[in-house]
């Protein structure tokens, strides 16, 4: 739907010429779109298990001139937050609704309630279905895991269904994988629209490949409706697997050791301004040893190598997704988000480690090592499978504390840049607004010209959660009244500068000023006792509304 316009009596005839033609053009209710179409395309990109301080634009010394590039020319955001895991995360986001409140509070299980059936539920839609309803076009590569039913590879005659696969929840095209994690040269769900897809080729990368495809998509769009792109990376997500050209750009950089590396990426965040520079840094994990006390030195930095490839690797192919933007004229009018799904993932794998996303042999049948207890392998072809683990990922979150689960700020901290050169009169700034989630659907509805429905395929739609950011993209202002959030019984509120946290179900609340210790290094709780009791009834209220309650068995 084309937006209104108010033109002076004296452009009338103007005027109405004008709505005529928009008028004959847009009567076609297959795109719902016209010729002259101003709305932005909308590409969506994220990240797998990607800590806050990475990238080199905030901070990071992996190389990232693609991400650098499109956060000088647009925003970044200092406070942006998910919700501390994948399969949540990507609900939350598809949806704007909070996890539980799209039926993904947890993993892809179900455990008995209703905020927590490890499948997209009814009374939700997903971006690409309210967009598409709106004329876009819809394409999505890359990973979805939001839905139980994953096909033939489940062993469950009850989990085959397609329904909540990508072409059944809005997308036009699809090419990617329906579960998670999995190897990065023969990933296990691989699928193009609703087809399996059978690996033959022994040099196939699934990083390149979700390049590919998006660059694919995009040059087959048609020219009279804009599109919205869905690219969920699996980059840097566990194994360890990256080329060996990318590794060698990294051969040696990690020698000084995570200690000195935290020490790096404070002292740059401080002066790049991602960070105010009087917030500390977290101590280094209590599971750590000191670098100098570390053994098997050599396996350790060839962890953090792989997975700086890794990151590499992802930036490279959005390097190739902008220039077919710019080969088809339409950069200056795409609005493109970047983001990550949690923090840095401090999983240590190991052999007694399961699942289907677990492969045994690589395409040449050669089997395959799997765990971090051996160190004398060292990661990065397919043969291996392994994790960067804690030390690393404490350094992914400099300078936070926690990681992916949690939802103290390492768990639940991601960069957001955001451009769009069309729709975005302040280039280069920095937003310190709190965001969510929850607040893409609000920007894309918005930018978009949609209607969220109230219901959708004769079920009621939870209202959206999130607000719109696009009183951001000229000054710093986004209102809200909180941010929430749960996982694996972890919780917090975020309400202006302070923030309610907690580690566990048991565990006491933690309290918290965000503005002058975002490091989460001072606990106020004792000093403010009406506080904690004010937030945790917020916390409460929130929880019983949006299915986090009762909790699961």
């Amino acid at each position: 739907m084309l937006p209104q316009r108010i033109a002076p009596l004296i452009f009338l005839v103007i005027s109405v010429h004008y709505w005529s033609a928009c008028s004959s053009t847009q009567s076609s209710e297959e795109t719902g779109a016209s010729p002259h179409d101003s709305r932005p395309n909308i590409l969506l990109i994220m990240a797998d298990d990607m800590g806050y301080s990475d990238i080199g634009c905030y901070g990071g010394e992996v190389r990232t001139p693609t991400l650098d590039r499109l956060a000088t020319n647009g925003l970044r955001f200092s406070q942006f937050y998910n919700t501390a895991r994948c399969c949540p995360t990507r609900a939350s986001l598809m949806t704007g609704l909070y996890p539980h409140q799209a039926g993904v509070g947890h993993m892809m299980n179900d455990r008995g309630t209703d905020g927590y059936r490890g499948d997209l539920n009814e009374h939700s839609v997903t971006i690409a279905e309210v967009l598409k309803q709106a004329g876009y076009q819809t394409f999505m590569s890359g990973k979805w895991h939001v839905t139980k039913h994953i096909g033939q590879w489940s062993g469950d005659s009850s989990l085959t269904s397609k329904h909540n696969w990508p072409r059944q929840r809005g997308f036009d095209q699809f090419y990617g994988t329906i579960t998670g994690a999995g190897s990065f040269y023969n990933p296990i769900t691989l699928t193009d629209g609703n087809t399996p897809v059978n690996l033959q080729d022994t040099s196939y990368y699934y990083t390149d490949a979700i390049s590919e495809k998006a660059v694919q998509f995009i040059q087959e769009g048609e020219d009279n409706a804009p599109f919205f792109g869905y690219i969920a990376y699996t980059a840097p997500h566990w194994p360890l697997h990256a080329l060996p050209e990318d590794i060698a750009r990294y051969e040696g950089r990690y020698d000084i050791g995570w200690d000195s590396l935290r020490r790096e990426r404070l002292q740059r965040m401080r002066e790049m301004n991602v960070i105010d520079a009087n917030w500390l840094l977290t101590k280094r994990d209590e599971q750590v040893l000191a670098w100098e006390e570390a053994e098997n030195k050599d396996w350790q930095t060839r962890r953090m190598e792989v997975y700086a490839a890794q990151i590499d690797r992802m930036d490279q192919g959005i390097g190739k997704i902008v220039k077919s933007l710019e080969e088809r004229g339409i950069l200056e009018n795409t609005l493109i988000f970047f983001l990550a799904d949690n923090g840095g993932c401090a999983e240590e794998l190991n052999n007694n480690w399961g699942g289907i996303y677990r492969s045994y042999e690589t395409l040449n049948g050669q089997p395959v090592v799997f765990g971090n207890e051996h160190t004398d392998l060292m990661p990065g072809p397919a043969t291996s499978y392994q994790s960067y683990g804690v030390p690393w990922a404490n350094t992914s979150n400099t300078p936070f504390r926690l990681y992916k689960h949690y939802v103290h700020e390492g768990g639940i901290s991601t960069p957001l840049v955001i451009h769009w050169p069309k729709g975005i009169s302040s280039p280069g700034e920095w937003r310190r607004s709190p965001g969510h989630l929850i607040d893409i659907m609000a920007t894309c509805v918005d930018v978009g010209q949609a209607e969220y429905p109230q219901k959708h395929d004769g079920n009621t739609i939870h209202p959206m959660e999130g607000v719109s950011l696009t009183s951001a993209f000229s000054e710093d202002t986004v209102t809200r009244e909180a941010i929430y959030f749960e996982h694996e019984g972890n919780r917090a509120v975020r309400r202006g500068s302070w923030k309610l946290v907690a580690k566990g179900r048991e565990s006491a609340w933690e309290l918290y000023n965000i503005e002058h210790d975002r490091s989460e290094t001072n606990n106020l709780a004792e000093e403010q006792p009406e506080m904690v009791q004010e937030l945790a009834n917020l916390w409460q209220q929130w929880a019983e509304r949006a299915n986090v309650l009762p909790w699961p068995s």
